[in-house]
């Protein structure tokens, strides 16, 4: 595991006579050489309180508050130690591995996710591992949110990283998500295109804007539809940060059991209690977002030559839909 004694910890004292100002940037100006969103990242984590408490980046600091924070440095890749987590690899040679990474799994190490990650597991399998990123995040080309399952391509060395990082800067790679969302759709295929930004009511979260952040453009088309619920295919021409997600939730057809973005909510169909004890059901098989990561296509650098892996669904995924495709329950 990480070390977890290597951490900077601060305390200031607000003076009398300081005119209110946000607590996210009272840290900035206060911790040198410190970064809004860093700090941002602190108190998103838990790692801020004033007068003991937990607050949020916007909460206006007064005098005679008191305000300790907790930094942990980033680990190095020596600093994660190795574990000895099972891992599913599609694929593997002596450039890259394309793994299956399970639902719950987080990519890298970060702020209360030092252990148990992609990461760790990798440095278990194989010693060999590109550096090209910021420290602790040795081989990630690119990842999937913890709760989303599927196939991610891992980089053993500097130059395919750089390779297949630039092809998905180029929107060259192909992915294909499969996911089941709330409602039905008019057309059997469509596109969902707007731009992304973070959420100005929760950080944690983003959503879609007309003009501000970055664009996003996602394909889609309906494989099945069932009483209230959608089985899709899903192609992304971008990558933004829980693009499908985001996109989803903002046509009004969130992922099925997406605790972020209204997926656990019934969205649509019968109010009738035999309905609400129908999802009722469906949402405790399916305890996270219903959306998998099945399929990646990418040029290996090396081989010189276009790469298809295709990954089944998870055993949740594949329960849910056997359960949809019935109205008895």
């Amino acid at each position: 595991m990480v070390k977890l004694i290597k951490e900077k910890k601060y305390h200031f004292e607000v003076p009398e006579g300081k005119k209110k100002e946000r607590l996210d940037l009272f840290l900035t100006h206060s911790i040198e050489n410190a970064t809004r969103s860093k700090v941002q990242k602190l108190i998103d984590a838990n790692l801020v309180t004033v007068n003991g408490v937990v607050v949020k980046a916007n909460y206006q600091v007064k005098p005679n508050d008191v305000i300790e924070a907790v930094h942990p440095i980033s680990p190095r890749p020596e600093d994660v130690e190795p574990e000895d987590i099972p891992l599913e690899i599609v694929y593997e040679d002596d450039y890259l591995l394309v793994v299956n990474k399970p639902a719950g799994m987080v990519a890298h190490p970060a702020y209360a996710n030092y252990t148990g990650t992609l990461v760790n597991a990798l440095l278990h399998h194989t010693k060999i591992l590109s550096d090209l990123n910021e420290p602790g995040r040795p081989g990630i080309i690119h990842r999937l949110d913890k709760e989303t399952s599927g196939l991610l391509v891992v980089a053993k060395d500097d130059f395919t990283h750089a390779k297949i990082a630039e092809q998905f800067s180029k929107r060259t790679v192909d992915r294909e998500y499969h996911a089941v969302c709330w409602g039905k759709f008019k057309n059997r295929k469509g596109e969902i295109d707007s731009h992304i930004a973070r959420s100005k009511k929760d950080r944690k979260k983003f959503s879609m804007s007309e003009t501000e952040g970055k664009h996003a453009l996602t394909l889609y088309e309906v494989l099945e539809e069932y009483e209230f619920t959608s089985y899709l295919k899903i192609n992304l021409k971008t990558g933004r940060t829980h693009q499908i997600r985001v996109h989803l939730s903002g046509i009004g057809k969130p992922v099925f059991g997406d605790p972020t973005y209204g997926g656990r909510q019934v969205v649509c169909g019968s109010e009738l209690t035999k309905i609400k004890f129908r999802v009722q059901n469906l949402l405790a098989i399916m305890q996270r977002q219903a959306l998998h990561a099945k399929t990646i296509g990418f040029f290996h650098p090396a081989k010189k030559e276009k790469m298809f892996f295709n990954s089944e669904l998870p055993d949740d995924m594949k329960l849910l839909i056997k359960k949809l495709r019935t109205t008895e329950f």
